[in-house]
């Protein structure tokens, strides 16, 4: 039986006071082995976004099948609304995660970030600085890597194959670039030249590494609007990363891009003494950051699949690569162990 009238029938939502979402899965299943200091990193992850993210940042944690010390945590953190949004689940897989995280939400920015970044001050002003100077900008990376020039990149390659805004220049940061190497067990993960020199791109004064990875990144929120699957089969990698937060970019029209300087850290599954040094030097934001400007959501799909995609193809072929890469700055000997 029902009596009365709902208040709520018919009413339309208020306006979010929030302007940028986080969105973090988070599965640490056991404290054993491979997760033994994981729940440690991800209180260092945890407390670095608090610290470094404005007011105006709305925190979705998606437990994504985790042990219960890691579900009393994070129901502790919505409980003292350090976090705005906390949803549990099994282990569904890191992409079902996300998913779950987007759901029902309507974003202009959302960033992705596994549980194991350490965030750093001013991580979100350098990321909308990229996105202001580059109104194509669909995804930008907080650190930059210079591996990943030609991962879905045809779009900011291709159309400034002759342009002198695209160019290779030094690298702003080769240590943060090192300790990336460290955190996924490769030191030899760069070689020297990609330790010296990155594909950049200028515009309005702004420079941007040309390609981001995926351990954190942030999107314009448009990229997912256009995701018809919603489901992943893969608990990690696989084409997973590949379907959903690569190709919709690439195929929008949009660049992936990163910051010059490095404003995010990945950290691995294994604590180390600067980790809680970086956490001690960090200061506690106060300002709004709000993105005043207005973002490109125009999609340029026809464009990509009629010409960007044949040229990148083209150009990719090994020799012709090389010639690309010294015709943008490097030497014959760095074309040759880029």
């Amino acid at each position: 039986m029902r009596i009365g009238f709902n208040p709520n029938k018919d009413k339309e939502l208020q306006k979010s006071e929030f302007i940028h979402q986080v969105i973090v899965p988070v599965h640490i299943p056991h404290q054993e082995d491979y997760f033994q200091d994981s729940f440690k990193i991800l209180k260092l992850c945890m407390e670095s976004l608090f610290l470094t993210s404005h007011a105006k940042t709305y925190f979705t944690i998606i437990n994504n099948g985790s042990c219960q010390e890691i579900v009393s945590y994070l129901n502790q953190l919505h409980h003292e609304n350090k976090i705005q949004e906390v949803i549990h689940t099994t282990a569904i897989g890191k992409i079902n995660a996300i998913l779950k995280g987007l759901t029902g939400h309507q974003f202009e920015l959302v960033t992705i970030s596994d549980a194991d970044v350490l965030f750093l001050n001013n991580w979100q002003k350098a990321t909308y600085e990229v996105f202001e100077a580059f109104p194509k900008a669909g995804v930008v990376s907080t650190t930059p890597s210079s591996k990943v020039l030609k991962l879905h990149t045809s779009n900011t390659i291709v159309s400034h194959f002759f342009s002198k805004k695209l160019s290779f220049t030094k690298v702003v940061n080769p240590n943060a670039m090192q300790k990336f190497a460290t955190s996924i067990g490769n030191l030899d993960f760069y070689k020297k030249v990609h330790l010296s020199k990155f594909l950049t791109v200028t515009q309005n004064n702004v420079k941007a590494v040309v390609g981001a990875g995926h351990f954190v990144a942030t999107y314009k929120g448009s990229v997912f609007k256009v995701i018809k699957e919603a489901y992943s089969s893969y608990a990690l990698g696989g084409t997973s990363e590949l379907l959903f937060l690569d190709k919709p970019v690439e195929k929008l029209g949009y660049w992936r891009l990163a910051t010059t300087d490095n404003h995010t850290y990945h950290m691995g599954n294994v604590t180390e003494d600067w980790m809680q040094k970086e956490l001690e030097n960090l200061k506690l934001s106060t300002n709004d950051y709000k993105a005043s400007f207005v973002l490109n959501n125009k999609f340029e799909k026809k464009r990509f699949l009629n010409s960007n995609f044949i040229l990148f193809k083209l150009l990719s072929y090994g020799p012709v690569w090389r010639l690309f890469l010294r015709f943008k700055g490097l030497t014959k000997e760095e074309a040759q162990n880029y």
